[in-house]
């Protein structure tokens, strides 16, 4: 029997729109813009110019296992941390225009009631299953590895840095004890598994509930990259999945048993876009219930969210009970810098604090590139120069061209006053025509949330208004036909006004200070999205509009190889450091002869068993079948194996090594082993394809 669920509002005019919550560990650069806020901002914007109810909704996520990681490694607290960078994040999104509602952070008291009161309702209503399960305990820190404290190679595609919550190679989503050879980020010990109790939420009881609300609902509106890894999840199966951790760094867990645990931060953090709408509502003057319950739910993330907000947290919201689900999770794919994937810990980033710093009053340049090549279908790369050429060439060139030329010549003329049109040539009627046509075509674009081919179809206005201009040329006919101009100046002066208004939702800053040179202030009405296209006249004759001012200036060479210099400079380190770490090859021995050589009598032998040597930190006693015969051999490998783990493992043995005795125990013969290029010890394993670094030892 299929699950009913909470997926049709009443009120369609009302819109929750959520932005992923970052994280307080550390500011946040072009990538994070680029894949989230900017898009999530776009539709923001122009929900309200069509004048709709709409709450946007963010916060800082101050509870992810990256923040006491962060605070270890800076040598302060964790709350040092977020309050350093929940400030500076809150400033980035300001400074770039990112027009949020309400912009939280999970450390909030209403956030911590709100997040328990939701735990504790599934908790009273048996949504929850209790297990003891086997975790990754590190036995020289004396804590259980949760998510990021561990790191390992990932089962699904080999990437040998994923963490214990995610892969970020693949996208796939994991738990620590999935990883092969995990190695625990605090100590760099390797991890026991250890018994601890815990809560999940039992996925798999949400199947038939996920199969009929995405698989069945949403596979037509869904963007293919969302449907398709949220399909290939349920298809490979759900299992339950943790919603407590044993930390000391989170929201206590609220109930008897949960003592020295804390609510799972992917538990944790979608339910602060609640408790932010609740902060907002009660700030406002406003009930928030509303717009969980009776609006409709857009979940701007990256695709490295999909499944959280696409399969956990619909799941969590259904077994609630009280809340609407999300009607669509427009993803995008992740953004490269200049080639190489961006990442905070090689500082491959352009973080936007220090944008600002080179670039100050060029936001809309940045917003504008980033929506240009914005990594909507897949991953897309920014570059300086592209940067650069979208400035220069589409911003400057066309954009602030027509509207430079627009409000010269309507100064030069009429001294800033819209002239009386005379009558209208099929020329003018047609291009009326077409204007009238812009914010149809652009809804199109934005409710499909390709917010990169509308901000193209936004220059394509612009390129309009030129082509009007160039073809009319008022400044020759102005010498013959004064009438005629007037009715030119006044439909550019239209497409001036339309630019203003359609514009804002893209280039926040420039329509601000396009609507100040049109003297909007003045009008009786602010004009909204639907005015264009049921009205098409914004400005009316005899109204006097502002001083022409530049909207937008050019970028120099000089100023982008700044950028492309310091991008090098970070090679350079990043190169450097990976030497450091990098284990060095010790150099050649002196030369022996082929006679020498042919002396040596390797084999492939077998563990048969193997065990520690009493009172020996370093020393395993193995005996190894070498297809000869079967012998003793002390290794001294004891702190980098344990005995039991390598019971029946082929290695390459040295069989006619002179016998010698160690703490008693004659050894007779020599395991050959190798670093690899980690500098961790292994078995030259003739049955493997090994690298190593060519050291070779016993």
């Amino acid at each position: 029997m299929s699950q009913k669920y909470n997926d049709t509002p009443q009120n369609k005019n009302r819109f929750t729109i959520t932005a992923a919550l970052p994280y307080t560990n550390g500011p946040i650069h072009i990538g994070h813009l680029a894949g989230v806020y900017v898009p999530a901002d776009i539709y923001a914007r122009y929900l309200r110019l069509k004048g709709k109810d709409v709450a946007f909704i963010c916060g800082s996520d101050e509870h992810g296992v990256a923040i006491p990681m962060k605070a270890k490694k800076e040598g302060v607290s964790p709350q040092e941390i977020i309050d350093k960078y929940h400030g500076i994040i809150k400033k980035s999104f300001e400074d770039f225009g990112i027009s949020f509602d309400n912009y939280s952070r999970t450390s909030a008291k209403i956030h911590h009631k709100t997040a328990s009161d939701f735990f504790k309702k599934m908790y009273e209503e048996d949504k929850f299953i209790e297990e003891v399960t086997e975790q990754l305990y590190d036995e020289e820190a004396q804590q259980f590895l949760a998510d990021r404290f561990v790191t390992g190679t990932c089962p699904k595609c080999g990437h040998d840095s994923a963490y214990g919550d995610q892969c970020e190679n693949c996208g796939s989503s994991l738990n620590a004890t999935d990883l092969i050879n995990p190695k625990s980020t605090i100590t760099g010990s390797v991890p026991i598994l250890k018994e601890t109790k815990h809560w999940f939420l039992p996925l798999d009881k949400y199947d038939g509930f996920l199969r009929e609300w995405i698989i069945k609902g949403h596979k037509s509106d869904w963007k293919p990259n969302v449907y398709g890894q949220v399909k290939s999840w349920i298809d490979e199966g759900l299992k339950p999945r943790a919603v407590t951790r044993d930390l000391d760094w989170g929201i206590p867990v609220p109930v008897k048993g949960g003592e020295g645990k804390v609510l799972y931060v992917w538990f944790d953090a979608p339910i602060g876009y609640i408790s932010s709408t609740k902060e907002w509502a009660k700030r406002e003057g406003k009930d928030w219930e509303p717009y969980w319950k009776d609006s409709r739910l857009i979940h701007f993330i990256g695709k490295d969210n999909i499944v959280f907000h696409c399969i956990i947290f619909p799941s969590m919201l259904q077994a609630h009970g009280d809340y609407i689900l999300p009607e669509n999770v427009p993803a995008n794919e992740f953004l490269n810098l200049e080639g190489n994937k961006l990442s905070t810990s090689k500082n491959w980033a352009v973080w936007l604090h220090e944008y600002l710093e080179d670039f100050p009053e060029k936001q809309d340049a940045l917003r504008y590139t980033l929506t240009a090549n914005a990594p909507e279908t897949k991953d897309n790369d920014f570059t300086w120069k592209d940067f650069q050429s979208r400035n220069n060439n589409e911003l400057v060139a066309i954009f602030g061209n027509f509207i430079n030329r627009v409000v010269v010549l309507t100064h030069k003329y009429y001294n800033g006053e819209i002239p009386k049109p005379a009558a209208f040539s099929e020329i003018d009627k047609q291009t009326l025509s077409e204007l009238k046509k812009y914010p149809r075509i652009l809804s199109a674009s934005i409710e499909k949330y390709r917010f990169r081919e509308a901000s193209q179809e936004l220059m394509n206005l612009a390129r309009l208004g030129n082509k009007y201009l160039a073809d009319e040329e008022p400044w020759k006919v102005i010498k013959q036909d004064e009438e005629r101009v007037k009715t030119v100046m006044y439909i550019a002066l239209q497409i001036a006004s339309t630019l203003a208004v359609l514009s804002e939702p893209f280039l926040p800053f420039t329509s601000e200070k396009l609507k100040d040179i049109l003297a909007f202030n003045t009008l009786d009405k602010a004009p909204l999205w639907n005015d264009i296209a049921e009205e098409n006249i914004l400005l009316p004759a005899a109204h006097t509009i502002n001083k022409a001012e530049l909207l937008f200036t050019k970028i120099e060479d000089g100023e982008i190889q700044k950028q492309l210099d310091k991008l090098e400079a970070t090679k350079k380190e990043n190169k450097a450091a990976n030497e450091a770490n990098t284990p060095k090859t010790e150099p050649q021995k002196e030369t022996i002869t082929y006679d020498d050589f042919v002396k040596l009598d390797i084999r492939t032998g077998t563990i048969l068993e193997a065990e520690k040597m009493p009172k020996a930190d370093k020393l395993l006693v193995l005996k190894v079948d070498t297809g000869i015969d079967t012998r003793t051999i002390v290794s001294g490998i004891a702190k980098d194996f344990k005995a039991q783990d390598i019971v029946g493992k082929r290695v390459t043995v040295l069989v006619n090594l002179a016998p010698r005795k160690l703490r008693g125990v004659m050894s007779e013969g020599m395991i050959l082993m190798t670093e690899n290029n980690d500098g961790k010890i292994v078995f030259i394993n003739p049955d493997e394809d090994q690298v190593g670094n060519g050291k070779l030892i016993s």
